[in-house]
């Protein structure tokens, strides 16, 4: 899965434990109704954040994680973290068909058209309008 957006915080590292460290990364998408989506990014993988900045369009990799807990009293809880395995810059995509048509030569100014001489409005054609 992948979440394209704008980059709004990049947190520093956090040692959790001796042997366990994360780093949140929160990018906002750009739609009608824009999400702040939280992104840990784990272990080895703190460091691929190093490179970015607030304010840069990034495409993120991801995978949802969810976990269960039971509480002292007996009650089962769910959560659920998105975790981040790889970040890259987001480019203006250009859509394939659009990329690899030809492009057609440019066309040349309505004046270069003579106007017909021959029209006849009582002519019937087949067109519908």
């Amino acid at each position: 899965m992948e979440v394209l957006g704008r980059v709004k915080v990049i947190n520093p590292v956090q040692q959790v434990s001796a042997s366990f460290k994360k780093r949140e990364l929160v990018v906002t998408t750009e739609e009608q109704y824009p999400q702040h989506i939280l992104i840990e990014f784990t272990q080895d993988k703190t460091d691929l954040l190093n490179n970015y900045n607030v304010g840069e369009q990034v495409k993120v990799s991801i995978n949802l994680r969810g976990r269960e807990w039971v509480n002292p009293q007996g009650e089962t809880k769910y959560f659920n973290s998105i975790q981040g395995w790889r970040i890259e810059k987001a480019q203006a995509e250009v859509p394939a068909a659009a990329a690899s048509a030809p492009q057609m030569p440019p066309m040349p100014p309505a004046a270069a058209f003579e106007p017909a001489t021959n029209f006849n409005e009582e002519e019937h054609d087949d067109l519908p309008f």
